[in-house]
């Protein structure tokens, strides 16, 4: 890595040398101020791609024409819609395509994952998660464990962040599943936490949950498509995760599920059961007795959604033009600048004004940074906003940003900078 300077001409330079800078154009950016804004909300939702209006209107229109033969005939029969995506979610966690499969919505795949994986007996109960956990995924532990007739106080496990510090130590975590030893039935993590952006060390993490005897399983709501994953070699069991975010598939789009192959090649693992996930060879002799399809598909419910399918699909076809290796080194790249110009900013003022709570050790985090306001923090989230910034705001005083690599550029993160820097250097 070679020094950074804080200045626009060597933030174009960087873009002039981007390989991936044309992907930019492939976006739809919303205006402000009558321009494109500075989006780096992608963590929260991503950008719209251009080429989504037509894969939409091919499924239209195939509706149109062939009605109920679209299931089995046209350009992408609906009936294997799903295994059309796979591949590339495959190559995105790191895991084999029968381990991947795109359905339902995040925290429904979370119940359904926790139907299989948490069962709970005497000696063998409790849930480690992390504390402040998506809030999600705290209702749906919460809820898990009652339904077997249990009390969250006593069976959820949380961990926090030492007094004075932002992020947890991995091994603070590994020393609390050796601490509850076999009592632990599942270790639950939120691969990149969505308050700080630490990325958990899910190997690490894994072992020391398989070791105790327990399941290790993770929401990757903020880690699929920021990331560098490798579920199956890091033998994770379980992960769901929502496509709306860094996978860039729309409002409430489709969710994903990962299942290991030891699981999801077993017909006999219990799960809840629906057709979808029958047999596919008996599946419309429509027989009484669930035979489970001997893949991750076994997990199904219900036949994809067309729609959101076809928007899905879309935004993966541009990760498969861009090279996820690619898309990974610019991220790194893009988010160590964002981080030098804080840095910068905070060093030019007088008095400290912004703490960034997420780490800088770019093998713990992805491409969110998460900056702790010490001073007038809405104030000056507010003022971002008037000057065409789409950042995220937090409670009690938390910006997020993200600098996502398939369409923002380090000129972004330059200009960002130089607004920031003019609004805290205002502040009295």
């Amino acid at each position: 890595m070679f020094a950074f300077e804080n200045t626009l001409a060597f933030a174009q330079q960087l873009d002039e040398k981007d390989i991936l800078k044309s992907f930019r154009s492939k976006f739809h950016f919303p205006k402000r101020n009558g321009k494109d804004a500075v989006y780096f909300t992608g963590n929260s939702l991503g950008l719209q791609p251009k080429t989504v209006k037509d894969n939409v209107a091919l499924a239209l229109q195939e509706w149109e024409t062939l009605a109920v033969d679209g299931y089995f005939s046209g350009s992408h029969p609906w009936m294997n819609y799903h295994l059309e995506v796979a591949p590339t979610l495959a190559k995105l966690m790191g895991a084999k395509e029968h381990e991947v499969v795109a359905m339902n919505q995040l925290t429904i795949n979370i119940h359904l994952l926790c139907a299989s994986f948490y069962k709970p007996t005497a000696t063998r109960y409790k849930i480690i998660c992390e504390a402040k956990a998506f809030p999600s995924d705290q209702y749906a532990l919460e809820t898990q464990v009652q339904l077997h007739g249990l009390n969250p106080e006593d069976v959820i496990i949380e961990i926090a962040p030492k007094s004075g510090e932002q992020t947890i130590d991995t091994k603070d975590i590994v020393a609390l599943i050796k601490e509850h030893g076999e009592s632990v039935a599942v270790v639950f993590i939120g691969g990149v936490n969505y308050y700080t952006g630490q990325l958990f060390d899910m190997q690490a993490i894994t072992a020391a949950a398989h070791a105790v005897g327990a399941y290790a399983g993770y929401d990757l709501a903020h880690a699929a498509g920021n990331v560098e994953l490798q579920l199956h070699d890091w033998e994770v069991d379980f992960a769901a995760w929502c496509t709306y975010k860094y996978l860039n598939s729309g409002p409430g789009a489709i969710g994903g599920v990962y299942v290991h192959e030891q699981f999801a090649t077993n017909p006999d693992f219990p799960r809840l059961a629906g057709w979808w996930g029958y047999d596919k060879a008996t599946r419309f002799l429509m027989d009484k007795g669930f035979k489970a399809i001997p893949t991750v598909e076994g997990w199904q419910m219900s036949i994809s959604p067309l729609l959101s399918m076809a928007v899905h699909k879309a935004s993966l076809q541009l990760f498969e033009e861009a090279g996820i290796e690619n898309l990974h080194t610019k991220s790194k790249q893009l988010t160590a600048y964002l981080h030098f110009v804080l840095a910068d900013i905070n060093n030019s003022l007088p008095n400290k004004v912004l703490d960034v709570i997420t780490p800088t050790d770019e093998a713990a985090r992805g491409c969110q940074v998460s900056i702790n306001m010490l001073k007038d923090g809405k104030r000056v989230f507010e003022a971002l906003v008037a000057e065409g910034i789409v950042a995220d705001w937090r409670e009690p005083n938390v910006i997020r940003l993200a600098p996502v690599p398939l369409y923002n550029s380090f000129e972004d993160v330059w200009v960002f900078g130089n607004i920031i820097r003019k609004i805290t250097t205002g502040l009295k």
